[in-house]
């Protein structure tokens, strides 16, 4: 058995400290892809409680259960792509939608007409990360062809930084910063200036107050995990020493069995690890399908009783095994932590990427949205 909790007072204090740097600017609770894994439906209503005002999500695949979940008063916002053909859906539930294409428009105002509704656009800048986004010239024909409906508001523009949580030098951040506020005022002259700029992510928002302009779209800082040692080093550096993040999420098991392994015996597939001494070891019942990445076979260590267990031999699709013969009190049912704090020990989200050669986001929301997330810690 495993399970995830999530520790909703630690969300809130979060939510709190981004409060506290944004002044007045709104904060969107970014909950795509589960929360970044933590399951939205325990996040969402929980980010809104403690003050979000808006929820981020992917597409409409994800904001239409959403809407289903918060009520129709919260306002949804689609950060990536929706076709076409999802329009009616989308604007049945009021999601905010972020388009690219003029000719895309009238295909959403036919959808909000049938429906007498208003269907609201947000527009995405480029302005030097070169992902998703349209230049300025391009903004501005959108910008047009949405004016030239009325069934359709442009409500927000935006952009997302390139580099702004992967160093601390934030010259290049300046410069989009400088194309979005011109681009802006071009989209402007086309019809009416979007209500609603947005630009800081969760690293933006706690380093650069003039990103936050009206709304700052709060993502990984939300689950009390720091976007990168350089913007812990950036905030240090800015005396931002009162600004704490809390760890969201922690990850336990049982272990499933404990034995022993004679010297010289072989532990896991591909004999890659060998016992030197005569070792006890536990079977804990999460493998790589369970999200556990099997980059992490003899590398990582779990928790048990307070003390650590290194992984040994191979992560398999649901199982892998750690070495407890110093833990000599351990047995079938502990609980063992594969991601979070048991007394004084603790495995970060950011150790585990370390051991795995990624980030921290992706250990978080690879974690199989099928295991259990039980609320801790709040209402």
């Amino acid at each position: 058995m495993s399970w995830l909790e999530i520790d909703l007072a630690a969300l809130a204090a979060n939510v709190r400290a981004f409060q506290g740097r944004l002044g007045g600017a709104r904060l969107a609770a970014v909950v795509k892809s589960e929360a970044y894994g933590h399951g939205v439906a325990l996040v969402a209503p929980a980010a809104l409680r403690a003050g979000a005002s808006w929820l981020a999500v992917w597409g409409a695949n994800e904001g239409i259960p959403l809407r289903n979940l918060v009520g129709p008063d919260v306002p949804i916002l689609c950060l990536g792509h929706t076709p076409p053909q999802d329009f009616a859906e989308a604007v049945a539930a009021d999601l905010r939608l972020t388009l690219y294409d003029p000719s895309a428009i009238p295909v959403l105002a036919r959808a909000a007409r049938a429906q007498g509704r208003t269907a609201r656009v947000h527009l995405k800048l480029e302005t030097g990360t070169h992902r998703q986004g349209l230049e300025a010239g391009d903004a501005v024909a959108l910008a047009r062809a949405v004016a030239a409906e009325p069934e359709v508001l442009l409500e927000g523009i935006s952009t997302h930084y390139a580099d702004i949580e992967d160093t601390t030098d934030h010259g290049y951040a300046e410069s989009q910063m400088a194309r979005f506020t011109d681009g802006v005022d071009r989209v402007a002259v086309a019809g009416p200036r979007p209500t609603v700029r947005h630009t800081a992510c969760s690293a933006a928002a706690i380093l650069f107050p003039r990103t936050h302009f009206d709304m700052a779209r709060v993502g990984i800082g939300l689950y009390g995990l720091w976007p990168s040692r350089e913007t812990l080093v950036s905030a240090r550096e800015r005396g931002l020493s009162g600004f704490v993040l809390s760890p969201v999420m922690t990850w336990k098991a049982l272990l499933a069995q404990v034995k022993d392994v004679p010297a010289g015996g072989y532990v896991g597939y591909g004999r890659t690890w060998r016992a030197q001494r005569r070792t006890r070891i536990a079977v804990i019942p999460v493998g790589y399908f369970e999200g556990y990445s099997r980059a992490l076979s003899s590398r990582a260590h779990v928790l048990v009783r307070g003390q650590r267990a290194p992984v040994l031999g191979r992560v398999c699709m649901n199982m892998f095994m750690v070495d407890v013969t110093d833990v000599p009190d351990a047995v079938a049912g502990d609980v063992a932590v594969l991601l979070g704090r048991d007394g004084e020990e603790s495995v970060s989200a950011e150790a585990l990427a370390g051991w795995a050669g990624t980030i921290h986001y992706e250990i978080t929301t690879r974690v199989n949205p099928l295991l259990p997330r039980i609320a801790v810690g709040g209402p």
